[in-house]
């Protein structure tokens, strides 16, 4: 079943990129719109603290909030090291 988009057009950009990296999103909540869930949500990945993200329906600055889930999103310990690494310059 499909979920219900973000009425904001740059969260929502930022809710499909975690989406493509396999996130889940539960939509729905009290205060909230919705959640973003970490595919990896584990001891080792940054403590569990960042493995759920709150997703506000009507943030003040809407711009910072999707920045602010992309962060989380690319900061993603597991995910980090799934990417291959940079390799250095060499001049």
């Amino acid at each position: 079943m499909a979920r219900s988009s973000h009425p904001n057009k740059e969260i929502e950009a930022a809710l499909r990129h975690a989406e493509a990296n396999g996130w889940q999103i539960k939509v729905g909540g009290s205060h909230a719109w919705g959640r973003i869930l970490c595919p990896y949500n584990n001891d080792e990945c940054r403590c569990g603290e960042f493995c759920i993200t709150s997703i506000w329906s009507t943030p003040k600055n809407s711009g910072n909030h999707a920045r602010a889930i992309l962060r989380v999103v690319n900061n993603c310990s597991e995910q980090v090291q799934l990417k291959a690494p940079r390799l250095k310059k060499v001049e």
